[in-house]
């Protein structure tokens, strides 16, 4: 991976203390074990990078670093105490998903690390927009509590795009949420198994923190998906920016980010 090229092609915006980039898909935060991540990369080239989130290898869009600690730690605790303000895109299979939605299920860990529904698939109930388990049925595990909301933005035949807050912030929780609920994000490796997509269709689009090094004293990030996201929902009359216009419309997105000391 070539760092330089990765910053010239894909920065959303820099200053003195953050850089965002707008990640393609097949592209690793840090931690990766079998290639190059865009953390080792910048330090090939002479950079120190520090994640203030993570998105993963398969997920597109944005991903926020710092260049500098002072910066890092008055991010991360916003990530932490649920102030960041998130918004995910995502195409999964139409069937049946109302206009609005909350995913309301806690997740665990089960075998082999991977991230489950901490309670058995048939516990699952829907009551009119809202997913949920009793805590009755919850395993014997830890558990921890989290929660996804969608809005319907854009019908496409086979296919339906999704726009998503993560409410809570746990690994994997989007692609296990959807999943458990019968709607898995098309390509998406753990749940997808149709193998008709060459990329997972999720997008981390926006993210809205506060920034008081700034004037304004902000960060409000967008970060257009490409055209490899769109492809399933792709047609004549297709039209992405009037589908994000949409999005603007039905979210209300237009708040500022909570303050980092709240």
């Amino acid at each position: 991976m070539d760092w330089v090229w990765l910053r010239e092609r894909c920065s959303v915006v820099e200053d003195a203390a953050v850089i965002a980039l707008n990640k393609p898909a097949g592209i690793s935060v840090t931690g990766e074990r079998h290639d190059v991540d865009i953390v080792e990369a910048a330090a090939a080239a002479g950079e120190t990078l520090y994640p203030v989130h993570r998105i993963d290898k398969v997920t597109s869009g944005l991903v926020l670093f710092a260049k500098e600690l002072g910066a890092h730690g008055q991010l991360t605790r916003q990530f932490n105490k649920q102030t960041a303000r998130k918004v995910y895109l995502a195409i999964v299979p139409s069937a049946g998903l109302p206009d609005h939605g909350v995913i309301d299920l806690p997740l665990s860990v089960g075998r082999k690390n991977r991230v489950r529904i901490a309670a058995p698939r048939e516990s699952i109930r829907r009551q009119g927009d809202r997913w949920f388990v009793e805590a009755t049925d919850l395993l014997d595990t830890k558990n921890y509590p989290s929660v996804t909301e969608f809005t319907t933005i854009h019908h496409s035949g086979e296919h339906t795009v999704l726009a998503l807050r993560p409410i809570t912030g746990r690994r994997h929780q989007i692609r296990v949420h959807l999943a458990w609920i019968g709607h898995p994000i098309l390509g998406d490796p753990l749940f997808d198994k149709s193998n008709s997509c060459d990329r997972t269709h999720l997008h981390s689009w926006r993210l809205g923190l506060a920034a008081p090094w700034r004037t304004p004293p902000e960060l409000t990030l967008e970060a257009t998906p490409g055209p490899d996201f769109w492809r399933p929902v792709h047609a004549d009359s297709f039209d992405p920016t009037a589908i994000l216009n949409r999005a603007d419309k039905l979210l209300g997105d237009n708040e500022s980010p909570s303050d980092a000391s709240a």
